[in-house]
């Protein structure tokens, strides 16, 4: 109010015409450029290239764990951006195997919460510190919470400005899982030629780069799958080895015949429970399990002799807030993944797309673990 009466004023004093002839009298742009004025005044923030935007907006979330029947399409209201955010109206939202954790219960998270850590989309408005992005830039982010949402505010350091080559649909369906299958190939255990690893569910979105990352960094890929079409895409990727295990059951088995007895560097386990105690009995005297995901189930509790039984392995379970903490680490490995897929070392296989009102429906594909490659909802 105190805004629209100061704004009021101001047209009054400097055109002298009756206040109730504003809209009809007033050029737009000026009448904008004394709204923006105003509003830097009051409130200390840049608006001044805002791009219109609703108060209330369209978003799913969950107000008490559970199933797929947890999942809320709703109306709330559209966040404003502080001094160091951005307002990215979205255009691709990418689903992860988090997102179900964070919807029954598996990971805490305070309630009610808008679900979703990642998406792409475009920069609408911009508090007064920032100067990375613009309003109109096409940027993706990933770990804000909130992307399943029409509008989503986001810190403006993680908001990473696209290429010009890149839409928004393959941020969406590449940053968090690239950036996953970069930590875990370059820093969690760094590969390189005459490594040899396991990756399961190769046939994911994440396994997909996860193949592919290895391959460009000389290891030898093993991976499993669940089906014969799964055994093609893995194979196409470079997989030097596939193991169906509906069809072979001890895969540990199958990873001790390919290496010759000796077993391999790493596992990469983003399956969890069924697959758990077979990623040990697969690994190499001091081999590696990094466990990155729980599609199954969460892992059992170890006991520490196992692994000193079983060849003096390792155990752990990283996770990517700590591998992009700060803006460095987090543009580096971002621009580092976009250039590889840019210059065509990694292939993205299309993602499988859902209205966000049907998110329930992308959330029960996601957990029968039928899909191949990334999937995606779309505002």
């Amino acid at each position: 109010i105190e805004m629209a009466q100061s704004l009021c004023s101001h047209l009054f004093i400097k055109t002298c015409i009756p206040t109730m002839m504003i809209v009809k009298s007033i050029n737009y742009n000026a009448t904008k450029r004394v709204f923006n004025n105003l509003l830097n005044k009051q409130f200390k923030r840049n608006y001044s290239t805002v791009e219109t935007f609703p108060s209330v907006m369209k978003a799913v979330r969950v107000h008490a764990v559970g199933g797929i029947d947890a999942l809320k399409y709703e109306n709330v209201p559209t966040p404003l951006p502080q001094d160091t955010e951005v307002l990215v109206r979205n255009e691709a939202i990418g689903l992860n195997y988090i997102d179900t954790y964070h919807r029954n219960g598996l990971y805490k998270l305070p309630l009610p919460a808008i679900l979703g850590r990642e998406a792409a989309g475009v920069v609408v408005s911009v508090g007064s510190s920032v100067k990375n992005v613009k309003v109109g830039d096409k940027v993706a982010y990933c770990l804000v919470p909130g992307a399943y949402a029409d509008y989503t505010a986001v810190p403006s350091w993680k908001a990473f400005k696209l290429p010009n080559k890149f839409s928004t649909e393959i941020a969406a369906t590449s940053l968090l899982q690239g950036l996953t299958a970069h930590y875990l190939t370059k820093s969690t255990y760094p590969l390189s030629s005459g490594k040899t690893a396991l990756i399961h569910a190769g046939a994911g979105g994440l396994g997909q780069i996860l193949i592919q990352m290895s391959k460009n960094l000389g290891a030898k890929v093993i991976t499993t799958v669940g089906s014969k079409e799964k055994e093609e895409i893995v194979l196409k990727l470079g997989a030097d080895h596939v193991i169906n295990y509906n069809t072979q059951k001890n895969f540990s088995k199958n990873v001790r015949e390919l290496t010759n007895g000796k077993g391999v560097d790493v596992v990469y386990d983003s399956v969890g429970k069924t697959t758990f105690e077979g990623s040990l009995l697969s690994l190499a005297k001091r081999g590696y399990l990094v466990l990155c995901g729980n599609a199954s189930g969460p892992t059992p509790p170890i006991d520490p002799l196992l692994l000193s039984e079983k060849g003096s392995l390792y155990v752990t379970r990283p996770t990517l807030v700590d591998y992009i903490a700060d803006p460095q680490s987090y543009n580096e490995r971002t621009d580092d993944l976009f250039q590889m897929i840019a210059a065509g070392k990694i292939t993205l296989q299309s993602p499988v797309k859902f209205p966000l009102v049907d998110v329930a429906r992308a959330h029960e594909l996601l957990e029968s673990r039928k899909t191949t490659g990334k999937v995606i909802l779309i505002p």
